[in-house]
């Protein structure tokens, strides 16, 4: 076999892993979040002063925000569920230590400094929590597209071949949930139907071109490719350019407030489609039953069907965008708010078990009724974890104030709680040291320089025979090159985007 057909190979055939390793592999983001957080607000309480050094703040970030996350799903994966319970017992010693070492003056008890937590402005026009997951998203997207090339990297964690959920098969369905999190009718921008569809007709043609690009370049170089996850010709770029059209189209038809209904009619009927008709077989062998690719449905046959799948995804994501974006204006508020994804999850995972039961299991290439689910259920789950994480630093630094965490809610409570203004608290300010602020102004810069530098590392180096440490050394100087990239933009207030 050549190296292109070995690396095919290496990637080809897999099943996935289980729905609790997925679980547990989620916690991680939170939690190193959580763990920097700490961090600076106990430099913070040492020094009387936040962390002013760019490039500790830099180290630091990389550290304990991304360097877990290539250790976790490379040679630390087969202790996966001992990694979430190691962080949060170190997170829970560096918060112990905080609340030991508060200046005396500043101490206050502790019914009291729940009560003010309760009572906390916070501003709900700006929710942290997405931020920080659309850059996570992007982060294990570009951990795992290159890890993946590895022998380290587990083939359970690589897209499964059929039916599976592997843990890049949820990446796919996170990165349509993140970006429906954010999009015109969610931030509400749009005035009118026919600008609104202008807009995004223009705003996808970087997409457009991306996957045109990423075609060309792959069938030039003859760069390996696995043509039952898209087809020959079709690429995620196309998948997510026409998904974000189609729901323009669609929620230019009906109240975007009633997205949730459209989402669902759309993966009901598409399931019984699968599930009555041939177009499963389809799917899976072709028109002839014997995998042809022959025509231009034929040949792209995975990437063009599940565009409805993923459509689904995306409709349901932006009604939750919709819900998050109420006005919220307490700490109070939003733990409601976490109580009521609680209850969507359990929804939504009773819903994933009866259609694994009595119909057939998640499946990223079909991107079937259990497939929308699943990656709903996950993506909701990482959200509130993010939310929850975010409460806990604000709680945290109302221990020590003063103090700030960037990209985090800066809880301020009046002295007098009868008094009827209220400040209502806003991000920190400290977002030119803060690499997921980086990362989040040029998060398709940062994605398309990931796949670049991909594509070059597996020109250049049989990934197939690396050894670990090698591994963990080439793996690490991918990112920390990318998020470089980001940081000195960032620090430069440079944003490539002219669309």
């Amino acid at each position: 076999m050549s190296q292109n057909q070995l690396k095919e190979a290496f990637i080809s055939n897999l099943n996935g892993t289980s729905l609790l390793e997925i679980s547990a592999g989620l916690c991680l983001p939170p939690l190193c979040l959580l763990c920097r957080g700490l961090l600076l607000i106990l430099y913070y309480l040492h020094h009387g002063k936040p962390l002013s050094s760019r490039r500790y703040s830099l180290l630091l970030d990389f550290l304990v925000l991304v360097s877990p996350l290539v250790f976790s799903c490379t040679v630390l994966s087969p202790v996966i569920f001992f990694i979430p319970v190691i962080l949060a017992t170190f997170c829970a010693g560096i918060f112990s230590k905080i609340y030991s070492q508060r200046k005396r003056e500043a101490r206050a008890p502790f019914g009291q400094i729940v009560g003010e937590f309760q009572r906390a402005c916070l501003a709900p026009e700006c929710i942290p929590a997405i931020t920080v997951f659309r850059v996570y998203v992007n982060v294990l997207t570009a951990i795992s597209i290159l890890a993946v090339d590895f022998p380290q990297y587990p083939r359970r964690y690589a897209k499964a071949e059929t039916y599976g959920t592997g843990a890049m098969d949820l990446g796919v369905g996170a990165f349509v949930f993140g970006n429906a999190l954010v999009c015109p009718e969610v931030r509400q921008q749009s005035q009118g139907t026919q600008p609104r569809l202008s807009r995004q007709v223009f705003s996808v043609w970087p997409l457009v071109a991306l996957g045109a690009g990423r075609l060309l370049s792959v069938k030039s170089i003859e760069y390996h490719e696995h043509t039952s996850e898209y087809g020959v010709h079709w690429n995620f770029f196309f998948t997510l350019a026409l998904v974000r059209l189609a729901a323009s189209l669609l929620l230019a038809a009906f109240p975007k407030h009633k997205a949730w209904l459209v989402a669902v009619a759309l993966a009901v009927l598409y399931q019984l489609l699968l599930s009555t008709t041939s177009l499963k077989a389809f799917i899976l062998h072709g028109s002839d039953g014997r995998d042809s690719r022959l025509g231009f449905l034929d040949a792209n046959r995975e990437g063009l069907l599940s565009l409805v799948g993923y459509l689904a995804i995306y409709l349901a994501s932006v009604q939750v965008g919709l819900w998050l974006q109420g006005r919220r204006g307490s700490v109070r508020g939003w733990l409601g708010a976490l109580r009521a994804l609680a209850l969507a999850l359990l929804g939504l995972w009773v819903l994933l078990q009866l259609c694994q039961a009595c119909g057939e299991p998640v499946s990223r290439r079909m991107a079937n009724l259990p497939f929308c689910a699943w990656v709903l259920a996950h993506c909701l789950l990482l959200l509130a974890l993010f939310v929850l994480t975010d409460l806990a630093l604000v709680f945290t630094k109302l221990l020590v104030r003063g103090c700030s965490v960037p990209c985090c809610w800066r809880a301020v409570q009046p002295p007098d709680p009868s008094r009827k203004h209220r400040t209502e608290a806003m991000p920190d300010k400290l977002s030119q040291l803060c690499l997921i602020s980086a990362i989040n102004k040029n998060q398709l810069l940062f994605f398309l320089l990931a796949n670049l530098m991909t594509g070059a590392v597996n020109i250049l180096i049989d990934t197939i025979h690396s050894k670990a440490a090698f591994t963990l050394c080439i793996l690490h100087l991918y990112m920390f090159l990318n998020c470089l990239i980001m940081y000195i933009l960032h620090a430069r207030n440079v944003v490539l985007k002219f669309w």
